[in-house]
């Protein structure tokens, strides 16, 4: 069967990795989503306090700032897990078959060497602003009200690494089906035609998408 994403799922070991780490993956999207509805939180508070009371809310961009990461790492993997990142289905859609798997596993394989070094890269950042011997363990903080920028650098390689593992689930799903040619490989998202589409935006609208 298919989930609404278009993403297969069987009894084989690939699809039960796949389903539970997707539950991780809906946990980091859901904190992406929280940290935008706490920022839409506080900007009406600061709005309310600087018009009202003359007073804006103390450290708001400092805030801001935390939570640019949650916002902008923390659903990358539930999004790549579900094919919506921004990606040539026109040219992707005209292939069939092996060829369409091996430019997919192709594409997959790319992306991690590139995310591999973003992880490095990351947490070498996080290093620089971490120490146990600093005053909240920062050596680096907010312009404003002082919070320290470490978790918000964490959060970064956390949210690529686990990124880094649904590519490498991605490449067992697309190199399983090099072998088989599956025509349904489990565990990647499959293009789904234009009416395919309109039937899973219809179902997701009237809130019977599960």
């Amino acid at each position: 069967m298919a989930t609404s994403s278009l993403v297969m799922t069987d009894d084989s070991l690939l699809s039960k990795l796949d389903q539970r780490f997707l539950k991780l993956e809906r946990i980091f999207a859901l904190l992406s989503g929280l940290a935008v509805f706490g920022l839409m939180i506080l900007a009406v508070v600061s709005v309310t306090g600087r018009n009202g009371f003359n007073q804006p809310l103390p450290g708001y961009v400092d805030w801001i700032e935390q939570a640019m990461p949650l916002i902008a790492f923390m659903g990358i993997s539930f999004t790549q897990r579900d094919g919506g990142h921004i990606r040539m289905d026109m040219l992707v859609g005209a292939l069939k078959g092996r060829m369409l798997y091996i430019v997919e596993f192709l594409s997959v394989l790319i992306i991690l060497a590139v995310m591999l070094l973003m992880v490095w890269g990351s947490w070498a950042h996080f290093e620089r602003s971490f120490d146990f011997a600093a005053p909240l363990w920062s050596r680096d903080s907010s312009m404003d009200i002082s919070l320290p920028l470490w978790p918000a650098k964490l959060l970064a390689p956390v949210a690529f690494s686990v990124l880094v593992l649904r590519l490498l689930l991605q490449l067992w799903a697309y190199g399983r089906a090099i072998i088989s040619g599956a025509s349904r490989p489990v565990a990647v998202p499959l293009i789904a035609d234009a009416a395919t589409q309109a039937a899973m935006e219809a179902e997701h609208v009237s809130g019977h998408d599960k």
